[in-house]
């Protein structure tokens, strides 16, 4: 056999023992995966593993790497939305006029709805019918419930109908009776009002007065030392 046949048969010796080192030393790598889920959220973390691996050479030197790695993420979904209920009248002849609220939380949702009655709609509506049934006073009464109706026909002078009365007659029992009226808060701070500045007027005037009647003495006074220098007695 030549040298160059035994180099061969050395060379391939040495790769399989290389190989078989790898197979026998060499490390597997090792992933993990660990997830939470939390309401309204959630978290993974994945990795976590580790490789080593140790590779000889044929003059004798060794080469080692290791590898590690950890991935952390966390994922936030949106709540779910709190939806209002929502409120429907049957007819367009209705007074009526729907509310509704909710809140939403990562926690709890709260909704809730409610509906109101309109009662200027309803006295429209009242003194529209009354109206076409020819009573026309009890129409313009049930329209003075409402206190600007009843103050702009009193300023118009013509007050709204009370126990049957019309006109002046029912002005006087407006006058005896104003804790009926509808805008009795109104008409109460307003006659206060009005006192004032008639006491304010009053104050005024009575200065005024005394002004003019110091003046009037001063003059008198005046006239008297004329007198007293034209008389030789």
């Amino acid at each position: 056999m030549s040298i160059g046949g035994k180099m061969n048969y050395y060379f391939t010796g040495a790769l399989i023992i290389l190989l078989m080192l790898f197979v026998l030393f060499a490390k597997p790598a090792h992933s993990g995966s660990t997830q939470t889920n939390v309401s309204g959220s959630n978290t993974a973390i994945e990795g976590g593993y580790t490789s080593e691996s140790t590779t000889t050479y044929e003059t004798g030197s060794e080469s080692t790497s290791t590898t590690n790695n950890t991935t952390n993420s966390d994922i936030r979904s949106a709540p779910p939305s709190a939806a209002a209920p929502s409120y429907n009248s049957m007819t367009q002849d209705v007074c009526a006029v729907g509310a509704s609220a909710g809140i939403q939380t990562f926690g709890v949702g709260i909704s809730g709805g409610k509906h109101f009655i309109d009662k200027n709609c309803e006295r429209l509506k009242l003194a529209r019918i009354l109206n076409d049934f020819g009573m026309k006073v009890a129409a313009v009464a049930i329209l003075c419930q409402d206190e600007r109706v009843f103050e702009s026909m009193i300023q118009a002078g013509t007050p709204c109908p009370i126990d049957g009365r019309i006109g002046k007659e029912a002005m006087s029992l407006w006058n005896k009776y104003d804790h009926e009226r509808p805008d009795y808060k109104v008409y109460v701070k307003r006659m206060e009002e009005r006192k004032k500045a008639e006491l304010a007027e009053q104050i005024e005037m009575t200065k005024e007065f005394e002004k003019l009647e110091a003046e009037r003495i001063k003059e008198e006074a005046k006239k008297m030392k004329k007198m007293e220098w034209v008389d030789p007695k």
